[in-house]
Order: structure tokens, then C-alpha cells, then sequence
């Protein structure tokens, strides 16, 4: 389709009264839910327990684990199980540089050591580069599936197990994804995920980590759990002694509103989640074929799933463009669909901030991230640079399947990339992505 596009002066092609709010509204709270919530601020059980133990029995079960544990946030939950595999100073986790921070920024609250791998064309941790990160103070490696799509779990398990390396699975964009038919966070030692106000399984500020080894659990439950640090609880050996006290320092129990509203997210999440990726589907069927503008989804059949779809991502080429940046592309889309929350990027490489490169945050006089390392993995980032020109763009991220709607949405994708011309004239972005416009908070 031929037309002037709006960043150059032409009309859109919608208007904001055309976007339904149920194509996009989330978390969908219901009648029941709100019932819930408001049973716990009028009986002030804000900070009890047994509204958060029902939701971890449920959820545990669901997730196909035998423990479930949640705390405060996902940062939180992410922390916890770093703490429970034992991650220690001198100790190296390897993870993407590409996903949020809260993937391996509390590492260093452990003295341990961030290494960083190579994404692929996917988004996600590249197998081919995980095994050059790995070191004889390897102790783990941080799998996060990346805007939902789900790691190569066969081949970095099987370097896992060579290695004798534990695995943390961060969830956070991917609740209820499967790899080849199985669920995602049954495959590491432990996961942890998200639960914040905007992901797939949203009850407002709220942490889960699941695993099936008691001892793991018992670490987690010790960290941050003072009110059920104790001989109800544990049983190790290892932890008795320091019962009552939560061992990291920290309070990191969920409060009970947030778990009242996470039941009813999770009575109703797998009808929705089937509603949404049959939406997400629909919309990348009529934007397959298109050259530099790759929907991100598993093949077909594969067993793979995407889950809600998180913040769903096309990869995106600028020399099928003739260097149109991903900006400038994700400019225009937002003028011919004003109110559509499309953002090029993804979250910026995490070794490129100083945050992993100088900080000190123990005050030694040397950067946290090797203060306690035996080589200085920093050396390790000069092989990072092709995850630096990976570019991807945020898709629509339907919750409703209406496909008369999600045509036009297609449409305007296509008219876009039709008349991309126009946009080189007026182009003023000097990079092809790299930052994170969205929010990511765990």
C-alpha cells in the first residue's frame, strides 16, 4: 500500500478511538479479585502468611515443582536463588548481556562475579559462546528467556552438567512458556521470576522462586523469610543453628495483597495465556515473509511455546532498510498507531554501563565485578560486540484473538515497511537501537 506516511505528514492510519481497551487492557482484575484484595486491607493482613502459602501450594503446582517460595519483588526472588545455590566471592555466574539488570546485578551482593555471553538472532543466551565464558571459578549460569522465548535448554544443560555448573532459570518474561512441550523453570536447579504490575502474570509487586531440591528451598526460605526461619520450616543441619534470623540481611516476604490478587491471576491465567497466543500467532502469520522484519517466535510444531508472550519482539535489520535505524522505524509506527507502545531495543548490553566495568561497591578500592575474581572477566566483553548490533522492535502485544482488528494492525506494520523510503530523508538517530524504553521492573 502506497501512502504518505505520518512521521512525514500524512494522516495515521488509526485514531486513538479505534484501539479497544480490551485488545490491550492487563492484567484483566476481576469482580472476585477485588473482593479479595479488599478482604485484606479491611482485615489488615497485609504482612500474615497464609494467603501467600495457599498461593504457593497452587503455584508450585502448576509450575510442575515441589516448592514454591515468594517474596517482595522479582529482583528479590532472584537474589534468594543465587543465595540458595551457594554463589559465593570468587565465584563466576555467566548470563546474557543483553536482558534487565536484576538477571545478575546481586551478584554482587555475594562477591561473585558476572560473565557475560553473547545473545543470538532469538534474543536469547547463544549456546555457541556459553562455553567460552566458562572458567575454573564457574559456579553457575543465569538462562533467561528473554522476552519469553524459551532457551536452547538441551545444549545448555547438557554444557551444565558437563561442567558441574547449578542453573537459575529467570522466568520473568515467560510464565507458563514451554520448550519442546515442557514448562519453563523445571529445567535449572532453581528459577525465580517476576511477577510485577506489567508482565504476563501480573499481582502488582510479588517475587516466586521455585525448585525441586528441599535444600535449595531451606537456603531461600533462610534468606529473607525471618517469620518462617524456623524449626517448622527447616531442617538442615547447616541452617538450624541460625533460626529466627533472616540470613541475607533482608525482609523479602510477598505482601498478602499482592498474593490474593496473584490467585486470581492464576485461576484464569492458562485460558488467557491460550487466548493471547492465538492472537500473537495471527498477527506474526501476517508479517511472516517480510525481509529485515522477523517476528520472534519458535517453529511450528516445535512444542516450543511463548507463553503470555512478554513484551513479543521482531527481529530487526537495517541494512534490508538501507540503514533506516530501529528508531526511527519505531517512530514511524507509533504515528500511524498513536498510543501504541512500540520501542526499539530492548534492554541496553549490560557490559557496556560502568555498573559492571568500575563500580565499587564493596569500597576496596577495585571494581566489585573482579574484587574478588581470580581473572579479570572483563577481558571476556571484547567478544560481546555482536550482541551490540542484534536490533529488535516491540510488537503489539494483543490479549484479545479479534482478527479484523489485528489485520489493520498488520496493515500498518506492512505500510510502514512498504514506504520506508520517506522516513531515510528526515532521518536523525545516530545508532540502531541498544536502550530500553519499557518497563521491566522485577
Amino acid at each position: 500500500m502506497k501512502k504518505k506516511l505520518a512521521l512525514v505528514g500524512g494522516e495515521p492510519m488509526f485514531s486513538q478511538a479505534e484501539m479497544p481497551e480490551e485488545l490491550f487492557k492487563w492484567p484483566i482484575v476481576t469482580p472476585e479479585d477485588e473482593a479479595a484484595c479488599l478482604d485484606v486491607i479491611r482485615n489488615n493482613r497485609f504482612s500474615g502468611t497464609d494467603i501467600t502459602l495457599q498461593f504457593q501450594q497452587e503455584f508450585a503446582a502448576w509450575q510442575g515443582r515441589k516448592y514454591a517460595l515468594a517474596f517482595a519483588n522479582g529482583t528479590m526472588s532472584l537474589a534468594a536463588a543465587m543465595f540458595a545455590i551457594g554463589l559465593a566471592p570468587g565465584d563466576e555466574i555467566i548470563c546474557t548481556t543483553k536482558t534487565y539488570w536484576a538477571s545478575v546485578a546481586p551478584a554482587f551482593l555475594f562477591g561473585a562475579t558476572p560473565v557475560f555471553c553473547n545473545i543470538d538472532h532469538n534474543l536469547s543466551m547463544d549456546p555457541e559462546d556459553l562455553e567460552r565464558c566458562i572458567g575454573p571459578a564457574t559456579k553457575a549460569i543465569m538462562v533467561v528467556h528473554y522476552f519469553a522465548y524459551p532457551c536452547d535448554m538441551d545444549r545448555i544443560m547438557t554444557l551444565a552438567q558437563k561442567h558441574h555448573l547449578k542453573v537459575i532459570e529467570d522466568v520473568s518474561h515467560a510464565h507458563g512458556s514451554l520448550y519442546k512441550g515442557r514448562k519453563l523453570g523445571t529445567f535449572g536447579d532453581v528459577a525465580a521470576m517476576s511477577m510485577m504490575s506489567q508482565k504476563s502474570f501480573a499481582a502488582g509487586e510479588l517475587g516466586m522462586l521455585v525448585t525441586d531440591d528441599r535444600m535449595v528451598y531451606e537456603r531461600a526460605l533462610a534468606y529473607g523469610h525471618y517469620e518462617r526461619n524456623n524449626a517448622d520450616n527447616i531442617t538442615s543441619p547447616e541452617l538450624l543453628p541460625y533460626l529466627n534470623i533472616a540470613l541475607g540481611g533482608v525482609k523479602g516476604r510477598a505482601n498478602q495483597l499482592c498474593s490474593a490478587l496473584a490467585l486470581g491471576q492464576l485461576h484464569h491465567y492458562d485460558e488467557r495465556m491460550q487466548q493471547i497466543d492465538r492472537a500473537m500467532n495471527y498477527f506474526c502469520d501476517g508479517m511472516e515473509g517480510i525481509e529485515g522484519f522477523r517476528p520472534i517466535r519458535p517453529e511450528k510444531g516445535s512444542g516450543s511455546t511463548m507463553g503470555a508472550w512478554y513484551c513479543a519482539q521482531a527481529e530487526y535489520r537495517p541494512e534490508a532498510f538501507q540503514g533506516l535505524t530501529s528508531q526511527r522505524f519505531a517512530e514511524a509506527i507509533r504515528a500511524e498507531i498513536p498510543g501504541l507502545n512500540c520501542w526499539e531495543g530492548g534492554n541496553f548490553p549490560l557490559h557496556t554501563h560502568r555498573f559492571f566495568q568500575d563500580y565499587d561497591y564493596f569500597g576496596l578500592g577495585k571494581p566489585t565485578r573482579i574484587a574478588f575474581a581470580k581473572r579479570d572477566v572483563r577481558e571476556l566483553d571484547k567478544a560481546l560486540e555482536p550482541s551490540e548490533h542484534i536490533y529488535c522492535m516491540t510488537l503489539p502485544p494483543f490479549r484479545k484473538y479479534m482478527p479484523e482488528l489485528i489485520d489493520r494492525y498488520v496493515e500498518a506494520f506492512r505500510t510502514v515497511i512498504e514506504n520506508y523510503e520517506q522516513l531515510l530523508q528526515q532521518e536523525t538517530a545516530a545508532d540502531h537501537g541498544g536502550r530500553w524504553y519499557g518497563a521491566d521492573n522485577q
